[in-house]
Order: C-alpha cells, then sequence, then structure tokens
C-alpha cells in the first residue's frame, strides 16, 4: 500500500463488518481557489489509534469534517466502518463521536443536563445509569451538578470526553483532546483513551501537535502539508526515516521543508 494509492475500497453493501474503519479515496476539498485537501488516499485499521499531523492549515481540520460527514468532498470519497458519507451517514452516526476542547457545550447548563442531552441525542438506553458511570470512570462526581461555564480547563476536557464516550463509540475522532491540560490531567486523559479503546476494540484518529502524546498513544501516523499525505508510517518507521529520535524534530523537518535524512 503507497500513501496515495490505498487500493480497491471493501463493499459497504456486502462486508460492512470486516471493512476499515475508516477508508478515504483521492479525497478532495476545494474552497473557492484553495486546496484544503488534495487527493489523500488512506485506510485505517479498526481497533488502531492514528495519529493525523501537519500544521495550521495543512488540512487535517477539513479531513476529519469530511469523514463526519459535515463537509462533502469536492471529489474522491469516504467510507466509514464499511458505509459510504454522508450518504449512509445514518448507518454510522450513533456509532461515532467526536471530541475537542475548543467546541464549548452550552455554559448554563450543568453536567448532567449536558450529557443528558447529548445522551438523547444518541438515543443512550438506560441514560442514568451511563452517566452514573462516566462520571466515576472520569472522576465527575465532584461538579455534576455545577454549570459548565464554572469549570476549570482540566474539568472541561474531563466533561467533553465524557461527552464523546457518552454512546459507547466504535470510532472516536479527537481534535487536540489535552490542549492546555497541565502534564497530570493530560496522562490521566490519555491512560483513559489507551484503556477504552483496549476494553471496546474502538478506532481512535487522533489529530494533535502534542508530538509525546502521538507517540505514546498512536500505532501509526498520518503527516499532512498543504492538503496532501506527506509521509505515512509507524512512529519508529518515520523517525528512522529522517534519522531523528523524536517526532518533534520529524515534524519540524516536514514543516520546514528540509530533506528526508533515512538512517544507513
Amino acid at each position: 500500500m503507497t500513501k496515495n494509492d490505498p487500493g480497491p475500497l471493501p463493499s459497504s453493501a456486502t462486508d460492512p463488518a470486516g471493512s476499515a474503519a475508516i477508508a478515504v479515496e483521492h479525497l478532495t476539498k476545494v474552497y473557492k481557489k484553495t486546496r484544503a485537501v488534495d487527493d489523500i488516499s488512506f485506510r485505517i485499521a479498526r481497533g488502531s489509534i492514528t495519529g493525523l499531523l501537519g500544521g495550521n492549515g495543512a488540512g487535517k481540520t477539513t479531513t476529519i469534517a469530511m469523514i463526519m460527514g459535515l463537509v462533502l468532498p469536492t471529489s474522491g470519497s469516504v467510507a466509514v466502518l464499511g458505509h459510504p458519507m454522508p450518504r449512509h451517514s445514518s448507518e454510522v452516526l450513533g456509532r461515532m463521536n467526536f471530541e475537542s476542547p475548543y467546541v464549548d457545550m452550552p455554559m448554563r447548563l450543568t453536567v448532567r443536563q449536558n450529557l443528558s442531552i447529548f445522551g438523547r441525542l444518541y438515543a443512550v438506553p438506560d441514560l442514568r445509569a451511563r452517566i452514573a458511570e462516566l462520571a466515576n470512570d472520569l472522576d465527575l462526581n465532584e461538579f455534576l451538578d455545577r454549570a459548565n461555564g464554572k469549570l476549570s480547563a482540566g474539568q472541561k476536557t474531563r466533561v467533553a470526553l465524557a461527552k464523546a464516550l457518552i454512546n459507547r463509540p466504535e470510532l472516536l475522532l479527537l481534535d487536540e483532546p489535552t490542549a492546555s491540560l497541565d502534564p497530570d490531567t493530560a496522562d490521566w486523559v490519555r491512560q483513559h483513551l489507551e484503556t477504552y479503546r483496549r476494553t471496546r476494540g474502538a478506532t481512535i484518529l487522533l489529530a494533535s501537535h502534542n508530538m509525546f502524546e502521538v507517540e505514546r498513544l498512536c500505532d501509526r501516523v498520518i503527516i499532512m502539508k498543504r492538503g496532501r499525505i506527506e509521509d505515512d508510517d509507524t512512529p519508529d518507521g518515520i523517525m528512522a526515516r529522517y534519522n531523528r529520535t523524536t517526532l518533534e524534530e520529524v515534524f519540524l523537518d516536514v514543516a520546514r521543508g528540509r530533506v528526508r535524512e533515512t538512517a544507513s
């Protein structure tokens, strides 16, 4: 498999369960004269954690939006859990979720009220018990009945993660999940994500600028630049190809246009 040729997509009509969690083929999005995403292709295996890296304007957010069915591609295709998006979005929206610290929930509502609303949107069975379970798992009980606008950054992040997990998603899309968190809280969030992936067999696509986080969590890294895929491999494979010891060094090489320095 090459970075721009993932091979034929599976038939979602006959084998959705055996398909990739995400299958992107020749995906392009053009805004007027700007190619935000430029003919990218990749497949993400079920049960994996994949990092989607790139500087500001690389196309990460637009790619995630097209995967979620929120933005229509100019050309190309996206299949999620074996179903084409957005045409069959009703088949998968209840099985996926999204989390970002940059998307606030209603500030005047309490944590419990916010989780109740999102739980109802996802038709979560036995919602009261599910909220209690998340409150225990994510240590929310102390402020469960406090208004969201009165929470600290770390508390808001834990609530946002609870919202993202309310429907026990098979596919979790994360945008900078530990941004602005202190190291202890960030480590706690990463541990919970690792545990959730392992116990539920979930697939996680993680967009992050925290290279330590990506090295720790991800089985695979896709690096984007100017809307295209610059590299796609395991973290160790990419670091070896650039003859670097950290992903941060690789990120800087890619951002600044340095040539790969493959180790001999």
